[in-house]
């Protein structure tokens, strides 16, 4: 019995892309999906301390649903480390200037809390509207 575990290199993953619409989607349950992704934790060989994730593209961010009444009770926390340098932005106000700031936001939060999330988070592309211009995955996978 040779029982072997297989742990791959980092420059052997082969990273894809897939592109994800938006419109109608709650932001939390769009947020675990984009996450998982950027993750690789749908792969066979997925190991959490080796970055094994995909590249994600979100389109037409500015149609996420929040439920509830969670647009006008929910805010978004900035702080800038100074004293009263805290900002509460209600998620209102938040959808209707950058929604692209509360996917980016809440897919960080769902990521751990290490270096690997760094890079991890620097592989999602949001965008407003459905125009992007990573031209290379127009034709990449529709969820």
């Amino acid at each position: 019995m040779n029982k072997k575990t297989y742990l791959p290199k980092q420059d052997t993953i082969e990273r894809k892309w897939h592109l994800i619409d938006a419109s109608g989607k709650v932001l939390g349950r769009l947020a675990v999906e984009v996450a998982v992704i950027l993750r690789g934790k749908g792969k066979a060989f997925y190991t959490n301390h080796i970055d094994c994730g995909d590249f994600v593209v979100v389109t037409n961010a500015s149609k996420i649903v929040l439920t509830g009444k969670k647009l006008d009770q929910k805010t978004y926390f900035t702080f800038s480390g100074y004293p009263g340098g805290a900002k509460f932005t209600p998620y209102s106000v938040l959808m209707a200037e950058n929604p692209q700031k509360a996917l980016l936001a809440a897919v960080k939060g769902m990521l751990p809390k290490n270096k690997i999330a760094d890079r991890q988070i620097t592989r999602l592309k949001v965008f407003k509207d459905d125009k992007h211009n990573h031209s290379a995955q127009l034709a990449a996978s529709v969820k």
